[in-house]
């Protein structure tokens, strides 16, 4: 029913390094958060513009199917090339992407007959830890690529989305770090201690 997409497709620009790949622990980060989430997904798959890079998860690897589109483009290869008919896509730099949390939004997308379920926490939209239908939404993806409207969510009127609500990611994520993505060498060093006293 579903497969787990890690996007691994940013610049890392301020971290000076791949994010992805940066020794998290010990060992890369993708890694980590590969390990975090398979249990609850029957596929798992990364995104990335650099195969070679990846090739030690083992796992299947697709480059961008839009090149230039940004986060809409990647959102987009992850959908497309997800074998099954759930896809829950996370960030490659989420060091406590949250599985509780995902297999929690499949359950409810297939409930509520929803085609997208995503968190919205202060920051707004979590795009990157969110749960998608992919019969409804490629379509819609593929209608505002060609229309020109690159945001990430400038496709979400044409369906049927269901917001996580505060209450129901603390259910899942009590902690509230699943969203948390690690930008700086600073950043990264605190949440290793964090995951470190976990």
């Amino acid at each position: 029913m579903l497969t787990v997409c890690i996007q691994a497709g940013g610049a890392s620009s301020r971290m000076g390094e791949d994010k992805a790949l940066k020794a998290f622990l010990g060992r890369p980060l993708i890694q980590r958060v590969v390990e975090r989430l398979a249990p609850i997904a029957q596929e798992v798959i990364v995104t990335t513009n650099h195969p070679d890079d990846y090739r030690f998860l083992g796992i299947p690897l697709f480059p961008d199917l839009k090149p230039g589109r940004g986060a809409l483009g990647g959102l987009y290869t992850a959908i497309a090339s997800a074998a099954q008919p759930i896809v829950a896509v996370a960030a490659c730099d989420m060091p406590f992407a949250s599985a509780a949390l995902l297999e929690a939004a499949s359950r409810l997308l297939v409930e509520a007959g929803a085609d997208v379920v995503i968190p919205k926490s202060d920051e707004g939209y979590e795009p990157l830890h969110a749960v998608y239908r992919r019969a409804t939404c490629l379509p819609a993806i593929e209608a505002s690529i060609a229309a020109d409207q690159w945001k990430v969510i400038a496709w979400f009127p044409q369906v049927k989305v269901r917001v996580l609500t505060p209450e129901e990611i603390e259910r899942y994520d009590p902690s509230g770090l699943a969203f948390w993505n690690v930008n700086t060498p600073e950043e990264f060093a605190e949440a290793e201690k964090i995951a470190i006293s976990q």
